[in-house]
């Protein structure tokens, strides 16, 4: 019997990939303020990680693997702080941006915090005292506390107050009068210890100390195959603020006397413990916009624009030309929402059918969408109600859709639908014609200017045909019959995966050349990367680009497959999935949103489809080889996970730049080379 593999254990990876993110905010080649917004991210991130993954762990009562969770966050906090403290502030200060504390201030500036405190602040604080045998205060998920440690008349007798920072009415960084040209912040946090004593006369304040509790995120829906899916979401909905902790943050400056005191008010444990800093919720710096100082931020990356779409009076005619396919954010988004509302206004088309799992605020897509209903088409929305942290979003956009008139879908029982695909159907000479739409990324036109992205316009009756049985499987919920050439999960994805591999191991046992090259998100399904490791031993060449998770066993144990692994963090969020498969000299090449992980080829929706045009094929190998040659923002992944950068032995490649500039130098030869199509 073959012996398991031990996988690299799937939260210390993702650990590992959010040090990548953290990674950026240290390199001193990114823009200053790119770099504070790397820190943002990382804890944003971290906030989710805590909320969603730490408190499955805790689910399952593992010590060993929370203890390590806790080492390597502690560490990184660490990290953390170096790169704020001694790079990034200093860096600003000598770009004319001063971040100063309540203890730095002058006096101008004091009578500027203590107006700002009577003029917003005042009426928005409400002290709570901590009693030993009084009532617990709940804390909010996120929400920002100061612990303000008191003394009366008699010193040993101190007293507990918590004041929540209301970020949720006020900007979390307040300008203040400037001073020998700089310009000067402060976190709203010190305005209100400044002004701390107007809240407690007669006694003294001792010392503020900042606090944050993260709570568990999980809607906890006992059994979605029976009674009303979306009355139980609502219900998890209002119980996810009061969610069990899953980590108290506080400011490691906090008197233990004074820590141990709170824990025991809330109810933590040891274990929820973990030391901050001074300020935390670092996500708030998203909002913090740039004076006006050049050289802090990016250049943009300008999308591109089609000219054969462009062209054409008709988007359905130039999908009917050929295949036609964009990367986002490279390629302008609009031609989603063109598509959208063509088939709204176009008194051929009948029906639409699309699947929306997170969908931008004030959505252009849902917009079109109405419209359409209003025109007299069919509209059929399926949306995922179990879409984590959109679920309210979610039944909002629901709500709207079917007062228009559309017919909505919503969740099925034990499967997320997490594919992205849109399937219109026109009346042409008497008969349905099929036009698709399929993506690796949500229909949001906001995070389409963030994440790469492929996404396809086909009316290839391959794809389109069985686009459709996927569109009735959501509406009936009938079985669906077979695919021939989409995969899609749970009924064949896994099983064509395999077969691909095995089909390249047989090829490589053969004597004849095999390669697999994958793009993911996460790799962690155990089956999937086992025969992954099986193709490898058989000699066919593995190359992944795995953004996130990778639960791969590379170099452990002494194996050394030839598999390449790396891990792109740039600028912008890598969510393309691309599949090739070299297939004896006849390569196959698909797209799609799933991972391979146990959740996507097992409990969700998932179709990944086939690419059958020659230069489209040719364009997504050029931008995958630039990605393989990324000696730039490339990091190895390792069983050590190291995140150690691609040596860089040549002229420096950053992927990002080079696909936009690829993109770019297509476009343009396009325009002088694609007949006007009307």
């Amino acid at each position: 019997m073959q012996k398991p593999l031990r996988l690299i254990d799937r939260y210390l990876s993702w650990l590992s990939f959010n040090h990548r993110v953290l990674q950026e905010a240290a390199d001193p080649r990114i823009p200053l303020l790119e770099r504070l917004r790397f820190l943002a991210i990382f804890s944003s991130n971290l906030d989710e990680f805590f909320r969603v993954r730490v408190a499955s762990v805790r689910a399952l009562h593992d010590t060993n693997l929370l203890e390590l969770i806790r080492s390597e966050v502690v560490r990184q906090q660490r990290e953390f702080g170096k790169y704020y403290l001694e790079e990034i502030l200093p860096e600003l200060r000598a770009h004319g941006i001063a971040f100063v504390n309540d203890s730095e201030l002058d006096d101008k500036q004091i009578a500027f915090a203590r107006e700002f405190w009577k003029r917003v602040l005042r009426r928005r604080i409400e002290p709570i005292f901590i009693e030993t045998d009084g009532p617990v205060p709940f804390l909010y998920n996120r929400q920002l506390y100061l612990v303000v440690v008191l003394e009366g008349r008699e010193p040993a007798n101190r007293r507990y107050a918590i004041i929540e920072i209301p970020t949720a009415h006020e900007p979390r960084f307040v300008e203040l009068p400037g001073r020998s040209g700089e310009r000067c912040y402060v976190f709203l946090d010190d305005i209100v210890r400044l002004c701390l004593p107007e809240l407690f006369p007669g006694l003294r304040v001792v010392g503020a100390y900042s606090m944050k509790l993260s709570r568990d995120a999980e809607l906890h829906i006992d059994d979605e195959f029976s009674g009303d899916l979306l009355e139980k979401i609502r219900e998890g909905l209002s119980r996810r603020t009061a969610g069990t902790p899953s980590r108290f943050l506080y400011d490691p400056e906090m008197p233990q006397a004074c820590l141990d005191f709170v824990r025991d008010r809330l109810g933590l444990h040891p274990e929820d413990l973990i030391p901050g800093w001074r300020y935390h919720n670092f996500s708030d710096f998203f909002g913090f916009a740039n004076p006006g100082i050049d050289g802090l931020e990016y250049e943009p990356l300008t999308p591109s624009r089609e000219h054969a779409l462009d062209a054409s009076s008709s988007l359905f005619d130039a999908i009917d030309a050929r295949d036609r396919i964009l990367h986002y954010p490279y390629h302008s988004y609009d031609y989603v929402l063109r598509f959208l509302d063509e088939a709204g206004n176009d008194p051929a088309v009948t029906s639409i059918d699309i699947t929306l799992y997170r969908v931008a605020p004030d959505s252009l897509v849902v917009r079109a969408l109405t419209d359409a209903v209003r025109n007299g088409k069919r509209v059929t929305a399926f949306i995922e109600m179990k879409a984590r942290f959109d679920e309210e979003a979610n039944l909002f956009w629901a709500d709207e859709l079917e007062k228009a008139g559309a017919r909505v879908v919503y969740s099925l029982p034990g499967l997320k639908v997490h594919c992205k695909l849109c399937l219109i159907g026109r009346s042409v000479d008497g008969a349905e014609k099929l036009y698709g739409y399929l993506g690796t990324g949500n229909f949001n036109e906001r995070t389409a200017r963030l994440y790469t992205d492929h996404a396809l316009f086909t009316a290839d009756r391959r794809i389109t045909q069985e686009l459709r049985k996927v569109c009735d499987f959501l509406s009936s919920r009938r079985f669906p019959a077979g695919f021939d050439h989409l995969l899609v999960a749970p009924f064949n994805m896994r099983e064509r995966f395999i077969a691909m591999l095995e089909e390249e191991i047989r090829n490589a046992r053969a004597g004849k050349q095999a390669y697999v090259i994958l793009k993911l998100n996460n790799l962690e399904d155990p089956a999937m990367i086992q025969k992954l490791c099986d193709a490898a031993a058989a000699g066919v060449a593995i190359h992944l680009i795995v953004r996130s998770i990778c639960c791969l066993p590379l170099l452990s144990e002494g194996r050394t497959p030839p598999i390449a692994a790396i891990s792109i963090v740039d600028r912008l969020l890598e969510h393309g999935r691309v599949f090739i498969f070299h297939n004896g000299g006849n390569e196959r090449y698909f797209i799609g949103s799933t991972d391979w992980m146990t959740r996507n080829l097992n409990r969700r929706l998932e179709v990944v489809l086939p690419i059958f045009d020659e230069e489209i094929r040719s364009e997504i190998r050029a931008i995958i080889d630039t990605q393989l040659q990324d000696n730039v923002k490339v990091r190895i992944i390792d069983a050590e996970m190291s995140n150690r950068f691609r040596p860089s032995d040549g002229p420096p490649i950053r992927s990002q730049i080079e696909i936009h500039r690829l993109v770019r130098d297509k476009a343009a030869s396009s325009r002088h080379q694609t007949p006007l199509l009307d």
